[in-house]
């Protein structure tokens, strides 16, 4: 079955690096956008970090071309802003003002393409901050979400650029909006999306509940559910979460597990009450559940409509049969090794997006792309000659 392709016939230009830029292009890639990604002569650093940054680079820059140019060099500038002049979309992730020092900032692209929808992530929108250097880590820690993911005291990132990766997609929900409203204008408009923001947005549950109930809320592994059963058990060897979170399920829990006795007791029939007599009932449940392999208490739950979890890692999704039945796409790695990975979590009119693809070479698609802009073969081989435009070996 084709991959669906919403936005064929969008041109994005890509100037990013890391993970938050890279992954609105990766997503208007996956769903049919062409997205030309630029990258400095010799290639983005990203494909070189080591350790948890390995991964950054193969799984936000499928789908799309590279070109690398020389943004120093008159001429290699010059390709990027008839880049520019042609694209529907911008973006771009790089501290501020750094495209603007170049000529390539909003106003004065808009002023020989305004169909430009030109999207900026920044670590901050405007404001006192804006000019502040952030990563996904410093957003996490300035917007209380490592508070709420760590244990009191101890403040922890979560463990996936998350904020990183929502910013992105903040970032992609902008662009399509922007490109609803051209629809009627005709005109492009600049477009930002920040890792703060996103943080704060993400922790809105908890300054809420603050101004519902005067009282600040807990960091996560110290809260208080809202469900007597929301937690990791134990078993004779691996741990699985369960949750119990209706009345409903209740009864339903204590039928599978055989509590006759707890479901008999009238006074925790209702969800509050249990939870208010969580001491007395976790300890039945661990004592419980511990008592079986994680094999025999999914067995018991699968199909009951129960919420429930084995604790997965990241190395297992690669065989997980759900993924595989339609989540994961083919890649083919820079060392030409073949991988699969996720794609983006989405179908439409019954079809997922992803397919089959290979991670470009730096600079693989320069002569494509020149040719593209309506370049002549003379002209091409003289930006390659000169170095202001590198072409992959």
């Amino acid at each position: 079955m084709s991959a669906p392709t919403p936005l064929a016939g969008i041109k994005v230009v890509e100037f990013t690096h890391m993970v938050m830029g890279p992954t609105v292009g990766h997503i208007l890639a996956g769903l049919g956008a062409e997205v030309v990604r630029v990258e400095p002569i010799g290639g983005d650093q990203t494909r070189r970090l080591l350790g948890s940054g390995a991964g950054y680079f193969p799984m936000y820059n499928r789908g799309k071309q590279s070109i690398c140019l020389n943004l120093k060099s008159a001429d290699g500038l010059s390709v990027a802003k008839d880049l520019c002049a042609n694209a529907d979309v911008l973006v771009e992730n790089f501290r501020p003002t750094a495209l603007d020092r170049l000529g390539l900032d909003y106003d004065s692209l808009a002023s020989t393409n305004p169909r430009l929808i030109y999207c900026s992530e920044k670590g901050f929108l405007p404001g006192p901050y804006e000019q502040r250097t952030a990563l996904d880590e410093v957003a996490q820690m300035m917007g209380g979400l490592a508070y709420m993911t760590g244990p009191p005291g101890r403040p922890l990132r979560a463990g996936a650029s998350v904020i990183d990766v929502t910013g992105g997609m903040f970032g992609v929900i902008g662009i399509l909006a922007a490109l609803e409203e051209r629809h009627r204008t005709g005109r492009g408009q600049k477009v930002v999306a920040s890792l703060f923001e996103t943080t704060a947005y993400l922790v809105g549950q908890h300054m809420a509940q603050f101004a519902v109930t005067g009282k600040p809320a807990a960091p996560m592994p110290a809260r208080v559910s809202a469900w007597a059963i929301y937690d990791v058990f134990e078993t004779q060897d691996d741990p699985v979460f369960i949750g119990v979170v209706t009345d409903a399920l209740w009864e339903k829990f204590c039928a599978l597990f055989g509590l006759d006795d707890l479901w008999a007791d009238e006074t925790i029939r209702a969800n509050n009450q249990r939870v208010l007599a969580r001491d007395r009932i976790l300890p039945r449940i661990r004592e419980l559940v511990g008592q079986m392999t994680r094999a025999e208490v999914i067995a018991k739950l699968d199909g009951t409509g129960m919420p429930f979890a084995p604790i997965g890692k990241p190395e297992e999704l690669f065989d997980d049969p759900h993924l595989n039945a339609g989540g994961m796409e083919p890649v083919t790695l820079d060392t030409g090794a073949q991988t699969k990975l996720p794609t983006i979590p989405l179908e439409m009119d019954g079809k997922r997006p992803g397919a089959p693809s290979a991670l470009p070479k730096p600079g693989a698609d320069a002569r494509a792309v020149l040719a593209d802009l309506g370049y002549s073969a003379d002209r091409i081989a003289s930006l390659i000659d000169s170095g202001a435009v590198e072409e992959s070996q």
